[in-house]
């Protein structure tokens, strides 16, 4: 079996100036795989888009040839972010126009309007863990490992030292072509080379001590990969409808009085945080009691019962065609001829 080469250890620096003063400091010298956890994603979050605001907009408009696809997806993250603040804008700047009445009514709608958007992006984000942790849990496979890739970059001038670039992916974010070399272990750090392929191998009922337990897995993680990312996408959309739902409830106009963002006033802050607690949890109840008579009464119900089964089915469907341990008539049809060459 052939691998790709990884793990260089030396980075690479094209320099006409061999100072060693002058050489870029590399927080990662080859691509590495990163912990998936929440500290881990905020540091990327923040890094992704500052550089989405400020270097990646410098590079493309001053045509470098440096800039690449994945600088242009990342700046994606700006026009949503002004978008978002823009249509919160639409329903609150104009309010000083309206009469008195008028003014406190579109206040209300364009509060509400503005929580929906937020409640939009919280719930579209933070839902998709609803599959990906129990995937996790029940076969070994985290979809949303990330890594951190190095990028050598082509010199714009001769005496330019700063040549990389850091870039964070997740080890299956492409189902053709996955980073398995990512997972397999450092045996120069005591690791077994196939020590995560074993663990998995052992969730999904393959068996233990498999000889080729990498090669046996592969075929199934990319079924896991392909099926929770469906059932990520629908998910996710259920609960961002579920979250723009909760935002329009009654209950909210009790916090937009007492909110407040000024922490430096802790008393005030604290009240209103406090507030805000109360009011997500008499919300939700009203979202789940509903108003009216027939079906808007039970709309809410609807809609939250449809986030979570459809939470709930991809999960099922996910990890129980991937832990279904296959049936020996199914590889071998005794009556047939099999030839060994």
């Amino acid at each position: 079996m052939i691998l790709p080469i990884n793990n260089i250890k030396n980075s690479i620096n094209f320099s006409a100036d061999s100072n060693p003063k002058d050489k870029k400091t590399l927080e990662y010298d080859h691509d590495t795989l990163l912990p998936n956890n929440p500290y881990t994603y905020t540091r990327i979050g923040m890094d992704k888009l500052t550089n989405a605001f400020t270097l990646y907009p410098a590079k493309g408009l001053k045509g470098s040839k440096n800039a690449n696809f994945y600088e242009f997806l990342t700046m994606g993250t700006v026009p949503y972010l002004i978008g978002s603040a823009g249509l919160m804008a639409v329903f609150n700047l104009a309010n000083r126009f309206f009469s008195p009445f008028d003014k406190v009514q579109a206040s209300k709608t364009g509060q509400k309007m503005a929580l929906g958007v937020l409640f939009y992006g919280i719930a579209k984000s933070l839902s998709k863990q609803l599959i990906s942790r129990p995937v996790n849990m029940l076969t070994g496979v985290d979809t949303d490992r990330p890594y951190a890739k190095v990028i050598y970059e082509l010199p714009d001038n001769i005496n330019d030292t700063d040549i990389t670039s850091i870039e964070y992916h997740k080890v299956f974010e492409s189902v053709e072509f996955p980073r398995w070399d990512l997972l397999y272990g450092d045996e120069t750090k005591g690791q077994k080379r196939n020590y995560r392929y074993d663990k998995i191998a052992k969730k999904l009922n393959m068996g233990k001590n498999l000889n080729d337990s990498d090669q046996e897995t592969k075929p199934r993680i990319k079924e896991i990969i392909v099926k929770s990312s469906l059932a990520k996408s629908i998910s996710s959309y259920m609960w961002a409808a579920t979250g723009v739902a909760l935002a329009f409830q009654q209950p909210w106009e009790d916090y937009f009085k007492a909110m407040t963002f000024k922490f430096w006033k802790p008393q005030e802050f604290l009240k209103s945080l406090n507030v805000f607690g109360n009011s997500f949890v008499r919300s939700a109840k009203n979202l789940y009691k509903g108003e009216g008579n027939g079906v808007t009464k039970h709309a809410g119900k609807i809609l939250l019962g449809l986030a979570v089964l459809s939470s709930v089915l991809g999960v099922v469907n996910t990890v129980a065609g991937a832990r279904k341990s296959p049936k020996s008539s199914d590889i071998i049809k005794p009556n047939e001829k099999h030839v060994v060459s």
